[in-house]
This record gives structure tokens, C-alpha cells and sequence, in this order.
């Protein structure tokens, strides 16, 4: 047996939800944006990506400044710059 609703009343805007038309790429909702679509059927077929470990990690001020002033992915770009030098240290 359904039970009932207690709401008689949608939460749900729905003049907001028509007036957006199609789906675009927000802040809000990065994962819209095509790089991340593009990104992930391009990683078909491949081998998976290695786990990441979060860390907590200390850097001079100006050194994440300019970084974070690349663009987003500034997190990946510090990943990219001390793989790097991993591999060039070998």
C-alpha cells in the first residue's frame, strides 16, 4: 500500500526550472562543463587512475597564489609538478 503524502504543497519551482531552458555549465554545478564529460570517455578502455591520498600540505602563500591564478585544476597542476620531479629525480 502507497502511504500518502504530508506535503500537499511542491517544494519545487517550476516557473525558475522552465525559464533556465537547456543545461549549461555553472559553478554550481561544475560537473556540467564538457572538459569533465570529454575527460571521462576519453579514460574509456584505459587502465584506472592510481587512488589519491588526501594530504594536508604547507605551501608559501605565493606559491598556491599562483597556482590557484592558472585556472581550475590547480590541485592537479601541484600533483603534475611533483610527479614530475619524482620522475626527474630517478
Amino acid at each position: 500500500m502507497k502511504n500518502k503524502s504530508t506535503s500537499s504543497k511542491s517544494g519545487t519551482d517550476w516557473a525558475r526550472l522552465e525559464s533556465r531552458g537547456s543545461a549549461s555549465p555553472s559553478a554550481e554545478h561544475p560537473e556540467a562543463d564538457i572538459r569533465h564529460i570529454v575527460r571521462g570517455v576519453v579514460r574509456r578502455g584505459l587502465q584506472p587512475l592510481p587512488s589519491k591520498a588526501a594530504v594536508s600540505l604547507r605551501v608559501d602563500q605565493d606559491v598556491l597564489e599562483w597556482f590557484k591564478a592558472q585556472g581550475p585544476g590547480y590541485q592537479t597542476r601541484i600533483n603534475s609538478v611533483l610527479r614530475a620531479f619524482r620522475d626527474a629525480s630517478v
